[in-house]
């Protein structure tokens, strides 16, 4: 029940009573407590199919609504990585307060993928091509990312001629240590996890470890240049380049407010990227 109340956003006490007066309301016993958790019952279990789909066209029926809203007021949601978040979107912001002071904007930083089509975003900032035939997508430019470190932290891990030399230097991780540790290893870097001395699934943190001198970190080319207390290990290599698509679901792009935020990201996301 906690986990449910923090993912949609509610105090579990409000979720509680919430069931409760479905429950009441249907004259069945949805859920079942089995030791600290919950399970469906038999006749919860027969709902859901039915819930699922009363779900899915309240949510169409909303995108078609937003899509054909002709305000160019109110609010749009754009999710985005931590780094984009706090790097990108501030400049964003505000440039669409001077041009359009009527949208407010809902910044959801998240690194996992927010579901378009659920509406937990109405633009959404990515790295790869989106697949859904609902969802439209633009590739608005390429970004490109290598390894970052304190300036006291490259001092004290000495002379670096080539990425050899990488395997006396620490690295702060992110995201899946298992996945991650390989990858290094396809660009010719030769890492072990042991040399991971700090693990993070935050983008944020790892950027402040990395600044703190802690190790070595990758980022944004962009974001750690202008960033003076970072320097790059090395001159020109390696560099880890990827595609930065904008997504929309299909019923939003005809909304006049979503698509003037579109359109000055698609504008303002390749000089940002290169800054």
């Amino acid at each position: 029940m906690s986990a449910a109340a923090r993912a949609l956003g509610m105090a579990q006490p409000t979720l509680g009573r919430q069931v409760a007066a479905l429950e009441e309301e249907l004259g069945v016993t949805l859920f079942e407590r089995v030791g600290r958790g919950l399970e469906l019952t038999k006749a919860g279990a027969a709902l859901v199919p039915h819930m699922r789909a009363m779900g899915e066209a309240a949510t169409a029926a909303s995108l078609a609504a937003g899509g054909q809203s002709q305000s160019v007021e109110g609010n749009v949601a754009i999710t985005a990585t931590e780094l984009y978040s706090s790097w990108l979107m501030p400049k964003v912001v505000r440039r669409l307060r001077e041009i359009a002071p009527g949208i407010s904007l809902e910044i959801v930083s998240a690194n996992e993928v927010r579901d378009l089509k659920r509406r937990e975003a109405d633009i959404a900032i990515r790295n790869t091509r989106p697949e859904d035939a609902d969802l439209i997508g633009k590739l608005v430019a390429e970004d490109r990312g290598t390894f970052f470190a304190s300036p006291d932290y490259l001092e004290k891990l000495g002379p670096l001629t080539d990425l050899g030399d990488l395997s006396r230097a620490e690295f702060i991780g992110f995201g899946e240590q298992e996945a991650y540790v390989p990858v290094l290893q396809q660009f010719g870097i030769p890492v072990t996890k042991d040399q991971f001395p700090v693990h993070t699934n935050s983008h944020v943190v790892h950027w402040d470890m990395t600044r703190a001198g802690i190790g070595i970190g990758v980022g944004p080319c962009g974001m750690g240049d202008a960033d003076p207390r970072l320097r790059r290990v090395f001159a020109d290599k390696p560099s880890f380049d990827y595609p930065v698509w904008l997504v929309a679901h299909r019923e939003l792009r005809t909304s006049p407010r979503v698509r003037l935020v579109w359109d000055l990201l698609a504008e303002m996301l390749p000089s940002l990227l290169r800054t």
